[in-house]
């Protein structure tokens, strides 16, 4: 009789047999708990009724005092219309862009949900979103835009229960009458009458392909700021629907060859400070990155550095300035150079006429830039007697030569002082010191002062012909204002919720660029230009305390940057496309500074400058630039860092050399020499 045999092997075998029986057995039923638990989710969501939308409530903004001084958004300004009035060609744009597969999933996007946990995992928190337009309804819906865990579960509850509870018409909609369109356009219908001045139905292809790009980045994108980054948005848009079909290839290339007209707001509603407020908001967005629509909306409290009497005297002396200057624009920015806050912001004169704020425009600067220049020759041994010659001057740069020149082509023709050629902007002095001092060490010096704009090192920087922004000037000269010590310029002190919950909050920020000691040479010397016979004379007939400054012309442009230890002010004038600016009018900037910092000195103390230690006072003969003493007929108080100073006695003028001098010319003459 043969007995059956059985390897360990085939022992083995079964046993794994058994064991994937099991596990497949337990798969299985967790597969069908899931599944139940998620039939009894849905069963419940469709049960519950949607809790009612967050419509939002307008943001406050506060004044440096922590006076309310207005709301952002008087509401949101919504004008619904229905899905079947909207233009086909913006329907599919915004499929195209925000969501392709809207109508083929059940509010997610599994490869989008896929990108999005690998995108936080590696993060370590939620960075990314899947970013339906289910999704995005029910954010801007019932939920703030704060990037937690949470929130992402309660988003997709809701996101599902709008699934259950509404069609995809309803949904798309509903999106389209929700989202922010920037600049107060709540919906897409309201956006269409803001840019376009025409209700949406009307709307082309060009124009929907167009709008359809802003939510996205209501601020980056925004047409009156941002024109060719929107266009460039819409060429992008208009090849998704291409791509997608939607349209021909020749469609999308038509489109985006139309010239588009974007208009201005036919009505804006009164508010208060409306450049200071649109830069509150861009600052909100783009620098601390909360979403517009919140920030406009969501009931926050945005506490300021602005102050309300001088940002009213601010707008007041632009306006009244240039009232009688048709299409002449100016823009003024007031700091505290002790810790950055902006007091005053004033980007044009008339904000409903056109909203771009000139604070930020990028616009050559001229002599006003020159500080920065003698900042780093006082650093390379400059003293405020260092004499250049002034005469028409000839300067080999690489394989060329350059050729500057003088207002008018006034020159003294003789050494003139530091002190000289600042009072009187003496261009042949600028550019002798920039080729003394080497231009990389002028262009250090802009960088270390926190200019940001592109310069290059040719002998024209020491002229200011690279274009800056009031901002970034306003924010290198707090360094001659504050001892040598740069303040970052803000205006958003702190955010918080509506229930006292701080969002943002922010302190001065202080770089030291200099010493004090040369800090305070160059506020001295800068004091001359407000002198008789400085470029900036004229202010003295409206402001009679402590000040210093440098004004700068160009064909172009007409500045003045001017401070005292408690207030830096910026103006600038001058036409948006760069139309030639006549003398006169480029000195209209020095009219509105003056007004402003006269009115402001009834109200607030504005201080003297003090003299630091390290700084020695001596007098000194103007002609020979050496210690002057009584017999001296050109003699002058002169600060220098303390060892910089002359410390040889005037020879010219010497009383015993003058005696010493007679006998021999009487000796002399008795000898019979002439």
């Amino acid at each position: 009789m043969q007995s059956d045999s059985y390897s360990i092997d085939d022992f083995t075998w079964f046993k794994r047999l058994k064991q994937m029986k099991s596990f497949f057995r337990l798969l299985l039923l967790i597969g069908v708990g899931c599944c139940l638990c998620l039939l009894l989710l849905v069963l419940y969501l469709k049960s519950k009724p949607l809790p009612p939308p967050d419509i939002g409530a307008s943001s406050m903004i506060y004044d440096d005092q922590d006076k309310p001084m207005d709301r952002i958004d008087n509401g949101e300004l919504r004008e619904p219309v229905q899905l079947n009035k909207i233009p086909k060609p913006l329907v599919q744009a915004t499929l195209a862009v925000e969501d392709q597969n809207f109508y083929h999933h059940f509010g997610f996007s599994i490869k989008g949900i896929l990108r999005a946990a690998l995108v936080n995992f590696k993060a370590g928190r939620v960075t990314q979103g899947a970013s339906t337009i289910t999704q995005q309804l029910a954010r801007n819906l019932y939920l703030t835009h704060d990037r937690t865990w949470s929130r992402k579960i309660k988003e997709a509850l809701l996101t599902i229960q709008l699934e259950l509870h509404y069609s995809k018409q309803e949904i798309l909609e509903m999106y389209l009458n929700k989202i922010y369109y920037g600049n107060g356009a709540y919906g897409v219908n309201r956006a269409s009458q803001i840019y376009f001045h025409q209700p949406v139905e009307k709307l082309n292809l060009s124009q929907c392909a167009f709008l359809v790009g802003i939510p996205r980045g209501p601020a980056y994108y925004s047409p009156y700021e941002h024109f060719q980054r929107a266009k460039q948005r819409q060429q992008i848009i208009l090849n998704l629907m291409s791509q997608n079909h939607m349209i021909t290839k020749q469609a999308a290339k038509d489109a985006s060859k139309v010239k588009l007209a974007i208009h201005s707001p036919t009505k804006l509603e009164k508010q208060k400070a409306n450049y200071f407020r649109d830069y509150i908001i861009r600052t909100a967005v783009n620098q601390y990155g909360l979403d517009e629509s919140w920030v406009r909306s969501g009931g926050l409290k945005i506490y300021t550095t602005l102050n309300q009497n001088m940002q009213k005297d601010a707008e007041k002396a632009v306006t009244q300035t240039l009232e009688d200057h048709a299409e002449l624009q100016g823009s003024l920015l007031s700091v505290d150079p002790r810790n950055g806050h902006i007091k005053a912001m004033v980007g044009g004169r008339d904000y409903q006429s056109s909203p771009y704020n000139r604070v930020f425009s990028h616009r050559q600067p001229g002599s006003s830039f020159k500080p920065i220049l003698y900042l780093s020759a006082l650093e390379h041994g400059f003293t405020p007697i260092t004499k250049i010659m002034s005469q028409p001057t000839s300067f080999t740069f690489g394989n060329s030569v350059y050729k500057p020149s003088n207002y008018q082509q006034s020159y003294a023709n003789r050494p003139i002082t530091l002190r000289e050629a600042i009072a009187k902007s003496d261009n042949i002095y600028a550019v002798s010191t920039e080729f003394q001092v080497g231009m990389d060490k002028e262009v250090e010096m802009a960088k270390r002062l926190g200019i940001t704009s592109d310069l290059s090192e040719t002998p024209s920087l020491a002229l200011g012909s690279y274009p800056v922004t009031p901002f970034e000037m306003t924010g290198a000269y707090t360094a001659f204002a504050a001892n040598g010590n740069r303040q970052e310029l803000f205006g958003i002190r702190k955010i918080t919720t509506s229930d006292g919950a701080i969002i943002i909050s922010n302190e001065p920020k202080t770089t030291s660029v200099t010493t004090p000691e040369n800090a305070f040479l160059l506020t001295n010397l800068l004091s001359s230009v407000f002198q008789t016979g400085g470029t900036g004379h004229r202010v003295k007939q409206m402001f009679s305390g402590a000040g210093a400054g440098k004004t700068g012309t160009t064909n172009t442009d007409g500045w003045l940057i001017g401070y005292n230890p408690n207030l830096l002010t910026t103006v600038w004038v001058g036409y948006d496309r760069g139309k030639s600016l006549p003398h006169d009018e480029a000195r209209l900037s020095q009219f509105i500074w003056g007004r402003y910092m006269r009115q402001v000195a009834t109200y607030k103390p504005l201080g003297l400058f003090t003299i630091p230690d390290g700084v020695k006072a001596v007098y000194v003969d103007e002609d020979s630039g050496y210690l002057a003493n009584e017999n001296c007929p050109h003699q002058k108080m002169e600060y220098f860092v303390e060892g910089t100073e002359p410390t040889i006695a005037c020879p010219t003028h010497n009383p015993e050399k003058s005696s010493s001098d007679s006998l021999i010319k009487q000796f002399a003459e008795w000898l019979g020499f002439e």
